[in-house]
């Protein structure tokens, strides 16, 4: 889908940076209301995901997620499955792809996901 008038400009991904999109539709809905509630922790999650996806250490709000949600599919690749706790509620979902240095945001949303309720 290409850029229309009005809509939000996305930033080249540069060589040392990721390239982050989107898996679902329903992550792009979930960002845009994650980016309405919280645009600071959302770019700050954002540039987090751009620069070091998979961090070096555990923290409480960025983390591998566990069990049957460690790992995801991704046109047949499976790819181990990372969370950011954007707000105390916010969560976001992603993929990462090493070999095309790629994550993919499969959910993003104000409130936590309905899979873990």
């Amino acid at each position: 889908m290409s850029p229309k008038r009005g809509e939000r400009v996305a930033p080249p991904s540069g060589r040392a940076n990721w390239e982050v999109r989107f898996l679902e539709t329903d992550a792009a809905r979930g960002w845009e209301n994650l980016c309405q509630q919280s645009a600071d922790n959302t770019l700050a999650a954002w540039e987090t995901m751009r620069r070091m996806p998979t961090p070096p250490a555990f923290s409480p709000r960025h983390h591998r997620l566990r069990r049957e949600l460690a790992t995801g599919a991704v046109k047949g690749r499976i790819l181990d499955h990372w969370q950011i706790e954007v707000t105390g509620a916010g969560r976001m979902w992603y993929l990462v792809d090493e070999e095309n240095r790629t994550v993919w945001i499969d959910y993003a949303g104000p409130g936590h996901p309905k899979v873990t309720e």
